[in-house]
């Protein structure tokens, strides 16, 4: 009988990688950073997720992984404050996918395209790396290649929706997407 994930303490690391960094969530609703010995923040745990640092959150007594948990508080805290990246339709599709057939399959497909999408924006700082340097900036350069980022821009997204749309044609071939559903999705 595998043993529950609950139960599980977390996985040794490789030789030569670095081990997972552990948080522990205590009842009192504060996180505490087992490699640092101190108590932090949510706003200490987005800034470990924008330097892609590795970590998981552990409930302190019962070793419960709630890493999805505390992502999950981050994202409500953005959505919340300032500009929203989801719409209420957004959210609403996303809703209705929970429970449906579909939900593993837009689950998979959401990561991809986030990874693509973040593949993307590497391309365009690195496209854009030495143009806007304040000690050495050359300000025509910099205006030419922003005023160039419309173009530029539509042909990266054009990609990226025909990468997302390729994706969907490979898993309805295969017939595990709209099972049922012949010429979906349109053909262009």
């Amino acid at each position: 009988m595998p043993t529950s994930r609950r139960s599980q303490a977390p996985a040794p690391e490789a030789e030569g990688t670095k081990p997972v960094r552990v948080l522990k969530k205590y009842p009192n609703r504060r996180l505490y950073d087992t490699q640092t010995s101190s108590y932090i923040t949510l706003a200490d745990v987005k800034q470990m997720v924008l330097a892609g640092e590795d970590f998981e959150v552990r409930d302190a007594k019962s070793a419960d992984d709630l890493t999805r948990s505390i992502l999950l508080q981050i994202i409500l805290e953005e959505e919340s404050g300032g500009v929203p990246m989801f719409s209420a339709a957004t959210l609403s599709q996303i809703i209705r996918f929970y429970g449906h057939a579909m939900q593993g399959v837009m689950g998979s497909m959401l990561e991809q395209n986030m990874s693509t999408f973040a593949e993307l924006q590497k391309q365009f700082v690195a496209q854009s790396a030495g143009l806007y340097d304040p000690k050495r900036m050359n300000p025509e350069l910099w205006s030419q290649f922003m005023s160039a980022q419309p173009t530029a821009l539509q042909g990266l997204m054009g990609s990226y929706v025909e990468q997302s749309r390729a994706m969907i044609e490979k898993m309805q071939e295969a017939g595990s997407l709209f099972p049922g559903m012949s010429g979906f999705p349109p053909k262009r």
